[in-house]
């Protein structure tokens, strides 16, 4: 209890891929970049989806959704990171730490409940166009955003309460990015294989069963627009559904790797470097490629921002 004692009063120090670059300047400004362009595009996105009524359906309101996660996983991890090293102080207190392993675990369990949402969502609206409305009704829609962030604060607070009870013996450095469950189990000095075991299901129940949902969606999509007989229909939903994959192979990639495979895949370096993927380049990317080739999200920034200097023939 001593040991466990000290790191409540001292807290942990923080080892993320910025301490172990090479070029460590280069690497914060490219990060500083990236938060920049993630808080631009995030909240672009939910300004235009927001003030615009023709976007108030089903679709974009999950995407906006998804924009709003994404700026706050990113705002959760990418500040305090660039901070510490500009400062050259990578300390983290234990409530600290039990605060940010709790936001990261609901905010990306709220995304990757969300895409599977997203999913079903366009599944509908190719497979079942007549019935859209009623499958996909403003009542529904709220539901699901209601599950993925119910399930995943849950789960996310009882893995902090569990993970943070643990007594912290081996050493105060997290190398790692962030305070998550695998690198933090670590540091325990007691045996963990049957929570890492529990870590695991965990992982599969958030992780890989949505994935199969996605999956099977994407499949009865497919099988779907092949049998079209518009040229136009099946391009149209061909670019949305690749927009979709395109998010979700970049997200679930980096999550699977973290909660899912065993201890032994896992070393430091590569796990600080699967981290900043899907915390800040992931959350940068995904507005510009759901709205680069949309012609209505263009269209809604047009009459948003009264601008003109977007291209004229961007399709969706």
């Amino acid at each position: 209890m001593e040991l466990r004692n000290f790191t409540l009063e001292s807290g942990f120090i923080l080892v993320g891929i910025l301490d172990d670059s090479g070029s460590p300047e280069l690497l914060c400004v490219m990060i500083t970049v990236l938060y920049i362009l993630a808080l631009t595009s995030n909240g672009l996105l939910l300004l235009v989806i927001t003030v615009d009524a023709r976007l108030h359906v089903p679709m974009y309101l999950l995407l906006r959704q998804l924009s709003f996660i994404d700026l706050l996983f990113t705002s959760v991890v990418t500040p305090k990171a660039v901070v510490d090293f500009l400062l050259r102080d990578n300390s983290i207190s234990f409530e600290s730490c039990a605060l940010q392993l709790f936001s990261a675990m609901t905010l990306g369990g709220s995304e990757d409940l969300l895409l599977a949402f997203m999913a079903y969502d366009r599944y509908v609206a190719i497979c079942h166009p007549l019935n859209y409305m009623i499958l996909m009704s403003p009542k529904v829609c709220w539901l699901m955003v209601a599950t993925s962030w119910i399930l995943s604060s849950l789960s996310a607070l009882g893995h902090t309460m569990y993970t943070m009870h643990f007594p912290f013996c081996m050493s105060r450095e997290i190398r790692h990015l962030l305070c998550e469950v695998p690198p933090l189990l670590k540091l325990a000095c007691v045996d963990t294989s049957q929570y890492e075991l529990m870590v695991y299901v965990t992982g599969v129940i958030f992780l890989l069963l949505p994935l199969s949902a996605i999956s099977t969606s994407y499949s009865l999509i497919l099988f779907t627009v092949l049998h079209m007989p518009s040229n136009e229909g099946r391009k149209k939903a061909l670019v949305t559904c690749s927009s979709h994959l395109t998010v979700v192979g970049m997200f679930y990639g980096g999550a699977t790797f973290m909660y899912v495979l065993p201890s032994s895949f896992h070393n430091p370096k590569q796990d600080n470097i699967i981290s900043v993927f899907y915390t800040i380049v992931t959350p940068a990317l995904n507005p510009l490629i759901y709205s680069l080739r949309n012609k209505e999200v263009i269209g809604a920034f047009r009459r948003v921002l009264g601008r003109h200097i977007l291209p004229v023939n961007s399709s969706l």
